[in-house]
């Protein structure tokens, strides 16, 4: 049986999060499988993210980067350790933390309108209020008149603000992303980016942000995690010493370029001793 907290439409949309979303991780680390198979895709990792952060977490590829996210949605159990929002320990998935992934993932058999209300609908909305608070998303992506529109109709970057907005129709206190813009052309993925910046100032939520891309993640971050080849830890927890709001002239400025090339040489070194371990 579906377990949904019962919906409840704060009075200032946007800004009703603020002061949510503060995340720890403690001593976490993540196993598959048991005895010869057994596989550690995150070793012992401790982390904390404040309320209101955008965070990045980069690493080599398999290095645990969606795994350790997803024990942050309560996808995936730790073997050891915990995670907890706002002090209570995650064990399942929950509305207080809305993910997007990099495939679109809406209901093709419903409109864009129908694809953002569904959340709030199954948590107990009224069809008045659900249909209230879709156009309240679909207006702060910039879709409100394509709502009675279906996935089909949509380019790639329409259809991922289409999943943003619905991520965020039940107000989480924390906004969850596993290499959401991955699938999208170079333009619209720039396009993208500062919106999704636009955005995350207007609601205040928490933003775990994870990419493989360096440049992405110096544009859109607080903080660049980056994490070691597989067993996957934080290695890394470098400060983006950028002004917001941001833009993409910003990628000529000293302060970027330096969080860059700091970026750049620790993945490089991380991806050696994974393409290593692999030819061993």
């Amino acid at each position: 049986m579906l377990d949904v907290l019962k919906f409840k439409s704060p009075k200032s949309a946007p800004s009703a999060n603020q002061g949510k979303g503060h995340i720890e991780v403690s001593d976490v680390s993540i196993t598959f499988g048991t005895g010869a198979d057994a596989h550690q895709a995150v070793q012992t990792t401790s982390l904390t993210i404040e309320a209101g952060e955008f965070v990045c977490i980069l690493g080599p590829s398999g290095c645990g980067k969606s795994t350790l996210m997803n024990a942050i949605a309560g996808y995936v159990m730790p073997t050891t350790g915990e995670v907890t929002v706002d002090d209570v320990r995650v064990e399942k998935p929950g509305p207080d933390r809305g993910m997007v992934f990099q495939q679109y993932s809406l209901l093709p058999w419903k409109t864009v309108h129908e694809n953002v209300a569904f959340g709030p609908r199954m948590a107990g909305a009224s069809l008045t209020e659900a249909g209230s608070v879709a156009n309240t998303f679909l207006g702060l992506v910039g879709l409100r008149k394509f709502g009675n529109r279906y996935p089909m109709e949509l380019s790639g970057g329409m259809q991922q603000r289409v999943g943003i907005a619905r991520a965020l129709a039940n107000y989480p206190s924390v906004l969850l992303m596993d290499e959401p813009f991955g699938a999208l052309d170079a333009q619209t993925r720039l396009m993208m980016q500062e919106s999704l910046l636009d955005i995350w100032r207007k609601f205040g939520t928490t933003v775990v942000f994870v990419t493989h891309d360096v440049d992405e993640a110096v544009f859109l971050a607080d903080r660049v995690l980056i994490m070691s080849a597989a067993p996957g830890r934080i290695i890394e927890d470098l400060h983006v010493d950028l002004p917001r709001p941001r833009s993409t002239d910003m990628a000529t400025a000293p302060e970027y370029i330096q969080a860059r090339q700091f970026c750049l040489d620790t993945i490089k070194s991380e991806s050696r001793k994974a393409f290593a371990a692999q030819n061993q």
